[in-house]
Formats: structure tokens, C-alpha cells, sequence
């Protein structure tokens, strides 16, 4: 919980960083490819270190690069410019019922109950927190998108627990750093960086009237809500379950929106501060869904020694919901 927390709060960060950098001149693609380029980067030497996954597992890695991260980024950024942002948000973090969804009606896998009011209740409230009633001229492509973004979302979820288990476990390292690889190659054609607006990053930009290097902002969109965001959550996700990690994701819209009224003078309203706790609360009570909760689901067998070499939940065995599962 304590991962799945950190991730949340690493990906919802990352707002309040690249606004200024958007402000500044550089457009939101082009710093979707800054921040996916330079965690490759920063990732590169897992990729040689973990070069048998491109043979055992080359499905995963392209899966994880073309929905949990090329898919969520561009299908978002493509969402916003057609529809108001907190109508994209919102159908984006429907990815939490599309989880229990996958689980329930493709896995054919029961489901807690306190999942399934977590995900209602965490949806009701980011309705609040995005004050979805204040813009609703909305056209059918830009739904299409956001909702494109909410299904890419499910894939990161699902992916990242995909292969925790078993003999041929794959290391979450190496499935971040390929996917980010994948990903790299995949926005380098939508967004063509060659037409970036470069000297920006040599620059400053303005945080709410304080005046901050661009390359520093940059350094935090990628390492703090990319490879910290990535690592913690998907390790997150392998110790929980895909529902309730996916349910805890929609703390990072209140997240966001904290931080920008701290950071960026962008206030909240009453709404949305009802909105954030009732958000909270989803989390909380989906929490209780988490292994180890009851015993209702059979038991699953555990592997001696996971292949990987990462430590699971001991009480992964008996988890009351599915683990089929950012980015």
C-alpha cells in the first residue's frame, strides 16, 4: 500500500512540473517525449542486463510499451484537445471498473464487494474532484479518446502483474525499462521531437510567479513520475491486486490538484475538496479487498523461489480478489 501510495503521488506530481514547461513554450507531446525518452535513458542499462526477456517474453514488453505508456500518454494528450481536461480525467480513471471488469467477466473471477464499492465511490468522487458538471459540450472523437486513455490504463494495471508468478517469472526492472524503450520509439513518431522548441530547456520557467530551471522541472518529471513512478508501481500492483492498486491510482488526481494549488496558486473549490475525500475513502475501503483480507478465493500455489528474484506477499495465496494485472 505504502508503494502503491508512492506511485500515486509520483505520477501525480508530475503535472505541477511540466505545466511550466508547457507555459514556457514546448508542447504537451513534446514533453510526453522528454519524459519517456529520458527514463529510457535513465533505464538503458536494464535493458542489456535483461535482454533475455526480448526472447522469452517479447509480447509483454510491446504490450507494456504501446499501452502503459506510449497508449495512456498520447490517447490523453489527443483527448484534451478536443474535450475539457476534467472530462477526459474522469473517463481516463473509469480504468479502475474496467479492471474489475476484466477480471470478473474475461478471468470469469469473483470480486470483493469492498473492491467494487471502492471503485463507485472513488469514480464519484473524482466526478467531484474534476467538476465534470462544468464543461460538458463534449464531441464523440475526443470521447473516443479519453476513453482509448481509460483502456490503455487497464493494460498497464493488467501487464504489470502479467507473468509476477510461477517458474518463468519476469523481472519488473526489465519489463519497465523495455516498455519505456518501446514507448520512446513510439512517441518519437507522434510527437516528432525534431520540431521541439529546444532552447526552452535552457531556460526558466515560471512557478507561480517563482522563476525555475527548465532542466530542473525536466529532471523531476523524469526521475521522480516516470522511473520512480513506474518502479513503485508496478512492484505495487504485484503486491496487491490490479483492482484495488487501480482504485488507489485515483489519488493521483487529488493529488495533482493539491499540488498545483500549493505550487501553482491554482485553488480548489468546495466540491473538490468533498470530491478528494470521498476519492480517499474509496481507496481506503477498497483497501480491505487487498490479500491476505479473507479467505473466500482459493488458494492459488506459490513458486519456492520467484524466478525474478523479488520477494512476494506471503498471504499472496489467498487473495480474496483476482491478480491479473501503469504505464
Amino acid at each position: 500500500m505504502a508503494l502503491a501510495l508512492l506511485a500515486a503521488f509520483a505520477f501525480g506530481a508530475s503535472g505541477v512540473a511540466a505545466k511550466p514547461l508547457i507555459e514556457a513554450g514546448l508542447e504537451p507531446l513534446h514533453v510526453t517525449w522528454l519524459r519517456v525518452a529520458g527514463a529510457a535513458l535513465v533505464m538503458l542499462p536494464l535493458v542489456w542486463r535483461h535482454r533475455s526477456l526480448v526472447r522469452r517474453r517479447p509480447a509483454l514488453l510491446a504490450g507494456f510499451g504501446l499501452l502503459a505508456v506510449a497508449g495512456v500518454q498520447a490517447c490523453y494528450f489527443a483527448a484534451i484537445s478536443r474535450i475539457p481536461v476534467g472530462v477526459a480525467l474522469l473517463i481516463e480513471y473509469l480504468a479502475p471498473a474496467l479492471v474489475l471488469g476484466w477480471v470478473r467477466f474475461v478471468q470469469k473471477r469473483p470480486v470483493s464487494r469492498a473492491a467494487v464499492v471502492g471503485v463507485v465511490l472513488a469514480v464519484g468522487g473524482l466526478a467531484c474532484v474534476v467538476e465534470v458538471w462544468s464543461g460538458l459540450g463534449v464531441d464523440a472523437l475526443g470521447l473516443a479518446l479519453a476513453l482509448g486513455a481509460a483502456c490503455c490504463q487497464v493494460g498497464y494495471f493488467v501487464l504489470s502483474d502479467h507473468g509476477a508468478d510461477g517458474a518463468d517469472a519476469v523481472h519488473p526492472l526489465g519489463v519497465i525499462a523495455y516498455g519505456l524503450l518501446v514507448g520512446t520509439v513510439v512517441l518519437t513518431v507522434i510527437a516528432r521531437p525534431w520540431e521541439m522548441d529546444w532552447p526552452v530547456l535552457g531556460g526558466s520557467a515560471s512557478m507561480n510567479g517563482t522563476d525555475v530551471p527548465a532542466v530542473l522541472l525536466l529532471a523531476w518529471i523524469v526521475l521522480i513520475s516516470t522511473v520512480v513512478a513506474y518502479l513503485t508501481g508496478v512492484v505495487s500492483i504485484r503486491r496487491l491486486s490490479p483492482q484495488v492498486a487501480g482504485v488507489v491510482a485515483c489519488l493521483e488526481a487529488v493529488i495533482a490538484i493539491v499540488l498545483a494549488w500549493v505550487l501553482l496558486g491554482e485553488h480548489l473549490s468546495a466540491p473538490q475538496v468533498i470530491g478528494g475525500a470521498v476519492v480517499l475513502a474509496g481507496a481506503l475501503i477498497a483497501q480491505s479487498a487487498t490479500p491476505g483480507a479473507s479467505g473466500a478465493a482459493p488458494a492459488r500455489p506459490e513458486a519456492a523461489e520467484p524466478a525474478d528474484g523479488v520477494p512476494r506477499n506471503p498471504s499472496d495465496a489467498t487473495a480474496a480478489t483476482a491478480e491479473p494485472d501503469r504505464g
